[in-house]
């Protein structure tokens, strides 16, 4: 969606003790535009944004979409390539054309025979609208909204023709980089408060979001699923430790007279201790690999038959096997230790 990207919406205004919802209000106008174009240092593309959503049709075909007024620098900001045809220009805007372009979603269910839309007239509404061009796929983005799901047209178009307003509902801006985001917010934000004549002591009208805010908001979301899967490992590990100390016990029950044996004839204890913590290891790591195995065809497998991204990195199964082999040797060492201190007479007349 871009990583400078900023979005500025109405809202944040109280009347009679009651916060307003953005759908109310019309704080935002085209002065606001103008100004954040014109009197910016860190802001490089300035699109308004209003939006229809509707059912599309063309001849027997119809799908539900959403129609978005723009200007031509909301394919900068939002990272848009046209595919075929071209973007609408100044004139359209200021005749609020009925012009606009497709994304691929809306292209495949008005046009399933393949036929090329340029040119095409389809209506949303009661509103026609002429095909001029197509926009290249992006597919999903990290909140499973389709990308290619949108038409785009002049934003006059869409307040004069389709929803009857003057003001704004959204202006999406671009920072000059990511570095400056805040900087970028800071200035719309004076000069919104001075358009808006806003007092010191008077909240903003409006909301200033950017992507490093809903970034930070899916971080933290991420880390709680990666507290949680934390608490399930650990919960595993010890499961899979205990599991391994019993086998050990249980081996070193059944070897008691084979370790005596072997401590009659000058085995000392470090050799009995080394050869079961070697034993404990060799079952985890042996665990370990069948696990990473698994786990990389379990991941191949969801790549394959889901088409999500996969991306194994190579730290990840190194610190599975260091895992491995220390939870061999910390629940191994006890059995160990234990078999290590055998009395030898005792142990050969172990039955």
């Amino acid at each position: 969606m871009g990583s400078n990207m900023i979005m500025i919406h109405p809202g944040g205004e109280r009347m009679g003790g009651v916060r307003l919802s953005a759908d109310d209000m019309e704080s935002l106008k085209l002065e606001d535009l103008e100004d954040i174009m014109t009197q910016t240092s860190f802001v490089t593309y300035v699109s308004p944004a209003v939006n229809s959503s509707g059912q599309a049709v063309y001849g027997a075909e119809n799908t539900p979409t959403t129609v978005y007024g723009v200007n031509q620098d909301y394919l900068e900001i939002r990272r848009y390539r046209v595919q075929d045809g071209e973007m609408f220009s100044e004139q359209d805007i200021r005749t609020a054309a009925k012009v606009c372009l497709v994304g691929k979603s809306v292209t495949d269910e008005l046009f399933p025979d393949g036929q090329n839309p340029i040119g095409k007239v389809i209506r949303f509404g009661t509103i026609p609208l002429r095909i001029i061009g197509v926009l290249e796929s992006k597919g999903y983005n990290s909140m499973g909204m389709d990308q290619d799901d949108l038409i785009l047209a002049p934003y006059t178009t869409v307040q004069k023709r389709m929803l009857a307003i003057t003001h704004l509902q959204e202006i999406i801006c671009s920072a000059v980089t990511e570095d400056y985001t805040d900087e970028a917010i800071e200035e719309i934000s004076q000069i919104l408060r001075t358009n808006h004549r806003l007092k010191d002591t008077d909240g903003d009208d409006f909301s200033i979001r950017s992507q490093q805010e809903l970034s930070s908001m899916m971080s933290s979301t991420t880390d709680t699923m990666t507290v949680l899967l934390a608490v399930v490992a650990g919960i595993s590990l010890l499961v899979g430790g205990i599991g391994i100390m019993n086998i050990m016990y249980v081996s070193v029950t059944e070897r008691t007279r084979e370790i005596g044996l072997r401590m009659s004839i000058g085995a000392k204890g470090r050799d009995i201790l080394a050869q079961f913590l070697i034993e404990a290891v060799l079952i985890s790591v042996t665990g370990g690999l069948i696990g990473v195995v698994f786990g990389v065809g379990a991941s191949l497998l969801v790549n394959l038959l889901a088409s999500y991204p996969v991306f194994i990195q190579p730290w990840s199964v190194i610190l599975s096997f260091a895992v491995c082999t220390v939870t061999g040797v910390f629940f191994g060492w006890y059995p160990a230790r234990k078999a290590a201190g055998l009395d030898p007479i005792e142990a050969i007349r172990y039955e």
